[in-house]
């Protein structure tokens, strides 16, 4: 098990508004989250000593992250802002998904680089279409993929769930359940997009396609806004303002499959079982002790992979598990108890994050689960850069 298990924990939660396209710039946005989540824990600017993120825009779509303070807002420029830049002893950005920032942040604490953590994911919609692909030229692997229109996401995403459809004979109608449902738990949320406009399942048969089967209410949406998390020592935030969501265990993906394509099916199941693998060792838990699971949703098929790699379903089970309502409020194991991506909003699993948070320290009111004891948080798709969290309730 994981030497520093219960050690560090997430002390406040801050989201800004979550807005298709803002008329605020996403500076004023991240300093809105940041504040609240500050507030949230009881804690001052002055405070922050260590500020954590991956900040760059996806390689798709606009100017991809240019234009600071507009369309991405770095670790340094964030210091300066809320004038903290002489006081921060610790920064960090990675490539990857802003989860991995988490893991950086929680190893920075336990090596006393600092004692109050910022993570924060701040995310801005491009003009024009989310996933254009404005170059003339397509080098290196896009140079096979973009010429036949699969240089998007929701197309990588496609073909992964008509795989899984053509393996265990299922079709689009099996996943109305859940994603009728999964808004139902966004009308929960203050924080969701979505929140104020629900859908019924007929609402989904019938839904405008992206890339069959891949409907655009199978993926999240993109929206402007930042969520923050602040992160201490269990000791620490055992004396601040709101109960601590103690960090039990992680995981990171090293996988890189070998199926050539971004999204695979096979190669997104192996990525998965291989995070779940090391996240029960460093726990030393087991599915069976998962109370709520927010399992990531850039795209549905996600939460079949990894409600099936993390152990809760065999391949291949795992929508009939949600067709039959057993991810539902009172289910067997409800999932996404907030919307997830799909109903709150596009946050690179920081909605995840603090929805797992919420459900471990009775933060989640209507959409609470009784008793939530363990939470799970899974981001990305099982692949490099993919992580899975554990958050325990104190005491």
């Amino acid at each position: 098990m994981w030497d520093f298990r219960n050690k560090v924990a997430v002390a406040g939660v801050g989201y800004s508004k979550l807005e298709r396209r803002s008329d605020r710039t996403l500076a004023a946005l991240t300093l809105e989250a940041c504040d609240a989540a500050l507030a949230d824990a009881g804690l001052r600017r002055s405070d922050l000593d260590g500020i954590a993120t991956s900040p760059a825009m996806p390689r798709y779509g606009g100017r991809k992250g240019v234009d600071e303070g507009i369309d991405v807002v770095t670790p340094w420029y964030l210091a300066g802002l809320l004038g903290r830049a002489p006081g921060v002893q610790w920064i960090g950005s990675t490539n990857g998904m802003v989860t991995q920032s988490l893991i950086d942040g929680a190893l920075a604490i336990i090596g006393g680089l600092c004692d109050h953590v910022l993570v924060y994911r701040a995310l801005h919609v491009p003009e024009g279409r989310y996933v254009n692909f404005e170059s003339s030229h397509a080098v290196g692997a896009d140079q096979y993929l973009a010429p036949y229109g699969f240089s998007m996401p929701p197309a990588w995403a496609a073909v992964a769930l008509r795989r899984y459809f053509e393996l265990y004979g299922y079709e689009r109608a099996d996943f109305a359940h859940y994603i009728a449902n999964n808004r139902a738990n966004a009308q929960l949320n203050p924080n969701a997009y979505w929140r104020g406009k629900p859908m019924a399942a007929e609402d989904y048969r019938g839904a405008r396609m992206i890339a069959d089967p891949i409907s655009i209410l199978d993926c999240d949406i993109p929206v402007d806004g930042c969520c923050a998390l602040i992160l201490t020592s269990a000791e620490r935030a055992r004396h601040l303002r709101r109960p601590p969501a103690l960090l039990t265990g992680f995981a990171a993906s090293a996988w890189q499959g070998a199926g050539g394509t971004p999204m695979d099916m096979e190669d997104m199941w192996d990525g998965a079982k291989d995070v779940a693998r090391r996240l029960w060792d460093a726990t030393g838990m087991s599915p069976t002790d998962v109370d709520t699971a927010q399992l990531y949703d850039g795209f549905s098929v996600l939460v079949l992979t990894w409600l099936e790699g993390m152990g809760f379903c065999r391949d291949g089970e795992g929508l009939a598990f949600l067709r039959d309502g057993h991810g539902d409020p009172g289910g067997r194991l409800p999932i996404n108890t907030g919307g997830g991506a799909l109903g709150e909003g596009r946050l690179h699993g920081m909605t995840q994050l603090a929805e797992a948070v919420a459900q471990v320290t009775d933060r989640a009111v209507e959409r609470q689960v009784p008793g939530a004891s363990h939470s799970l948080a899974t981001i990305s798709n099982g692949l490099a850069k993919s992580t899975a969290f554990l958050f325990s309730r104190d005491g």
